[in-house]
């Protein structure tokens, strides 16, 4: 254990033809970068918002931490991080989930809706964890018990309690919950690709077909950076302009 913790603690040199170990870079990169821009704009926004965006900072700086020590197991055994990728989804995707509730407390949303998103997304993680980690014999059962939570918290946020919220909320929330609804059904779609890529099944076509890890990378930096985005968004057009020095 000792030995491991010293490799990921040595700066690896990337290789001119890692596109592997260049996602994983980038990545870490990206989201550093997200992290601050969030972290230092909480204070030009009303007090309601700053929570959300504070979240979004937070699932940025998580991802970072965790792709730090993706690159470097990445170059030190060219093998998927599988682990710490898994530590940083149980962490971050119910944060992701949170948000749906922070912006829709506006309309009277209640935390049984953010228990229920965050019990969905954890059944997601877990069984999706077993069928690339623990039992890859049966990565296509794990896989369906996976994608029917996904599709469960599709269907409460496209057209369930949280939807109806959204609509009473109206205006910039039921807007930026729309944007976020498109992020969980295309992007959040990237992921299955990527398990059906590094995973045996009826999909064998596709084993293979795709770097797994390259798929995985490409989907958190546009997912996690975007979820926070869109709550950036909504927060510049509810906050009321500041007046400026003249």
């Amino acid at each position: 254990m000792n030995n491991l913790l010293f490799m990921l603690g040595d700066l690896k040199q990337i290789a001119t033809d890692d596109y592997v170990g260049f996602t994983f870079f980038v990545g870490c990169m990206a989201m550093m970068a997200a992290s601050a821009f969030f972290f230092l704009s909480m204070g030009s926004f009303d007090k309601k918002w700053r929570t959300s965006i504070l979240v979004s900072g937070l699932i940025t700086f998580i991802a970072a931490v965790h792709y730090w020590y993706m690159r470097d197991y990445w170059a030190a055994f060219e093998e998927s991080p599988t682990f710490f990728r898994y530590v940083d989804w149980v962490l971050t995707v119910p944060l992701m989930c949170v948000e749906f509730y922070l912006i829709l407390k506006v309309a009277g949303a209640k935390k049984s809706l953010m228990w229920r998103l965050i019990f969905l997304s954890v059944v997601m993680l877990v069984t999706g964890y077993f069928g690339e980690a623990v039992d890859r014999d049966n990565a296509q059962i794990w896989g369906l018990i996976s994608g029917l939570a996904y599709f469960v918290i599709v269907y409460d946020i496209w057209l369930g309690q949280a939807k109806k919220l959204a609509v009473q909320a109206g205006g910039a929330v039921l807007k930026a919950h729309k944007t976020l609804c498109w992020f969980v059904l295309v992007g959040w779609a990237i992921y299955p690709l990527g398990y059906m890529a590094g995973t045996p099944g009826w999909y064998d076509g596709l084993n293979g077909a795709f770097n797994m890890d390259v798929i995985y990378n490409i989907g958190d930096a546009v997912n996690k950076i975007g979820f926070g985005l869109v709550i950036y968004g909504l927060a510049v057009a509810a906050s009321p302009a500041k007046p400026t020095d003249s």
